[in-house]
C-alpha cells in the first residue's frame, strides 16, 4: 500500500481489491472461534438444530456490527484500530450454568445486557489505568496472549476438538503443508502476495483438502439463503441477580483482556493506545455486548487471533478489518455463504494459526526487549506473570475446585497473567520499600525499537 506522509498507516484506505483480500484473511482467521461460543452454549442447553443455526447467524451478524463499530467508530465509541470483535470464551462457563439451571436463554440475555451497560460505565475508569501498563507489563501480556493461543492452533492442527479423527497423521500433514505454503509465500512472493500469505495458504490447503476428503459441504445445501436476526427472538430478557453477578465478573475479565489486545495492536501499528482511545474502545465493547443481548447472542470482546495476523502481514489499516466486519454482516444475513466458510477443515486453519499466534508471542518479546532487566526485579515480574498465565493453559482443570467467580477470572490465562503483571509491577516498582526502585527504560533502546511493522518506541518508564 502506498503511504503518504499525512496519513497514518492505520487510517490508509487500500484499493478495493486489497481490502477484499486482506479482509477475507481476517474473517477466515477468526471464523472458527466466532461460531464456537454459540455452538458450545447451544449444545450444552440441547437446543434443536434450527435454534443453533439461528444463534450462529445472529452471532456473525453482531460480530460484524461490533467490528465496524470498533474500527470506524462514532463519537466516543470505537478504538479506531484494526480490531476484530467476537464472542468471548470467558463467558462460556457462566452462560452454560445460567442456561442449564432453569434460567434459559432469557436469563442469559438479561445478564449480558446488564454486563454491557456496566462495561460502558466503567470504560473511563479503565482508560485512566493505562499508566499501569508500561512496556514491562504490556510485553508480558502480549507474550501471554500469543502463547495461550497456541493450544487453539494445536487443536485445529489435530483436526478440531471433538473430531473423530483427532490427531490423525493426515490432519497434521495437511496443517504442515499449509504452514509451508504460508512461509513460502511470505518469503518468496511479491510484496502484495506476501501480505495475503495466510489467505493463499488457506486457499491452497482447501484445494488439496477437497480431493482427499477432508471437507464436508453437506451443511451448505441445508442452510437457508437469507436469515435475519430479530430482537429478543427467544423471549424477553429476564434479570436474575445471580446470573447478573456472574456476568459482571465476566465483564471485568473481558475488559482486562481487551485492554491487552488494544495495547498489542497499538504496539504493532505504531499508534499506541491512549487513555481516551482505550476508554472509547471499551465503551464500544460494552455497546456491542448490549446489542448481543438484544439480538440473541453473547458478550463481545477483541479477538486475539487477529492480533497475530496484523503483526504477521504488517497490514495496519483499520479499514481492512472494517471490510472484514462487513463480510461478517453478510455471513450473518446469508447463512448459505456462512456454511461454505464453515466447511474449511480445521487443519487448514491450524497451519495458518501456528504462524499467526506465534507472531503475537514474538511481538511480546520485542516489547520486552525495551525493558531494563539489570539491577531490578523486572525479571521476576515477567517470570511469575508468565507462569501464572500459562497454568490454566497447560492444566485447564487446575482451578476446578474453586468458586465460580474465581474460575471465571483465573481460567483465562490472559486475564490471570495480566492481573499478575500489574500487581507485581506495582509491588516492585511503585510501592516504597527496601530495595524498591523506579527503573527507566533506556531512551536509546526504546528509540531503536521502531521495526518493519511500524511499532513506535517512545521512551517510557517501567514504573
Amino acid at each position: 500500500m502506498a503511504t503518504t506522509p499525512s496519513v497514518h498507516p492505520v487510517d490508509e484506505v487500500p484499493p478495493v481489491r486489497q481490502l477484499a483480500a486482506f479482509g477475507l484473511q481476517h474473517v477466515l482467521a477468526m471464523y472458527a472461534g466466532a461460531v464456537a461460543v454459540p455452538l458450545i452454549v447451544g449444545g450444552a442447553m440441547k437446543l434443536p438444530p434450527a435454534d443453533l443455526a439461528y444463534l450462529i447467524t445472529a452471532d456473525l451478524l453482531v460480530c460484524g456490527v461490533a467490528t465496524l463499530l470498533q474500527c470506524i467508530g462514532f463519537w466516543r465509541f470505537g478504538v479506531r484500530l484494526p480490531i476484530m470483535q467476537g464472542c468471548t470464551f470467558a463467558a462460556v462457563s457462566p452462560m452454560v450454568m445460567i442456561g442449564t439451571t432453569g434460567g434459559g436463554l432469557p436469563a442469559i440475555y438479561g445478564a449480558v445486557i446488564v454486563a454491557g451497560l456496566a462495561i460502558m460505565l466503567l470504560a473511563p475508569v479503565f482508560g485512566r489505568l493505562l499508566r499501569f501498563f508500561p512496556p514491562l507489563v504490556t510485553g508480558t501480556v502480549i507474550l501471554i496472549i500469543g502463547v495461550s493461543l497456541m493450544p487453539v492452533a494445536g487443536n485445529w492442527v489435530a483436526g478440531g476438538s471433538g473430531a473423530e479423527d483427532f490427531g490423525d497423521p493426515g490432519n497434521i500433514a495437511l496443517a504442515a503443508f499449509v504452514l509451508v505454503v504460508v512461509l513460502a509465500v511470505q518469503r518468496f512472493a511479491p510484496p502484495f502476495l506476501s501480505r495475503i500469505a495466510v489467505l493463499l495458504g488457506i486457499a491452497v490447503g482447501l484445494a488439496v483438502a477437497v480431493p482427499f476428503g477432508f471437507t464436508d459441504f453437506s451443511g451448505v445445501s441445508d442452510a437457508g439463503w437469507v436469515g435475519i436476526s430479530t430482537p429478543f427472538h427467544f423471549g424477553a430478557p429476564a434479570f436474575e441477580a445471580s446470573a447478573i453477578v456472574s456476568m459482571l465478573v465476566v465483564a471485568l475479565v473481558c475488559m482486562t483482556e481487551t485492554t491487552g489486545d488494544f495495547i498489542a495492536v497499538g504496539e504493532m501499528t505504531g499508534r499506541p493506545a491512549e487513555p481516551r482511545s482505550l476508554a472509547d474502545g471499551l465503551r464500544a465493547d460494552g455497546l456491542s455486548t448490549v446489542l448481543g443481548g438484544v439480538f440473541n447472542t453473547f458478550p463481545y470482546t477483541a479477538f486475539a487471533q487477529n492480533v497475530g495476523l496484523v503483526g504477521m502481514t504488517r497490514v495496519r489499516s483499520r479499514w481492512v478489518v472494517a471490510a472484514a466486519g462487513g463480510m461478517l454482516v453478510l455471513l450473518g444475513l446469508l447463512p448459505k455463504l456462512g456454511a461454505v466458510v464453515a466447511a474449511i477443515p480445521a487443519p487448514v486453519l491450524g497451519g495458518a494459526g501456528v504462524v499467526m499466534f506465534g507472531t503475537v508471542a514474538a511481538s511480546g518479546l520485542r516489547t520486552l526487549a525495551r525493558v531494563e532487566f539489570e539491577g531490578n526485579h523486572n525479571l521476576t515480574v515477567v517470570a511469575v506473570s508468565l507462569a501464572v498465565g500459562l497454568l490454566p493453559v497447560g492444566v485447564p482443570t487446575v482451578y476446578d475446585a474453586f468458586p465460580d467467580w474465581f474460575q471465571t477470572v483465573m481460567h483465562s490465562g490472559i486475564s490471570a497473567g495480566c492481573l499478575t503483571a500489574i500487581v507485581l509491577n506495582l509491588l516492585f516498582n511503585h510501592l516504597p520499600g527496601k530495595g524498591a526502585q523506579a527503573v527507566d527504560t533506556p531512551t536509546d533502546a526504546a528509540t531503536d525499537t521502531a521495526t518493519d511493522t511500524g511499532a513506535a518506541g517512545p521512551s517510557e518508564k517501567v514504573v
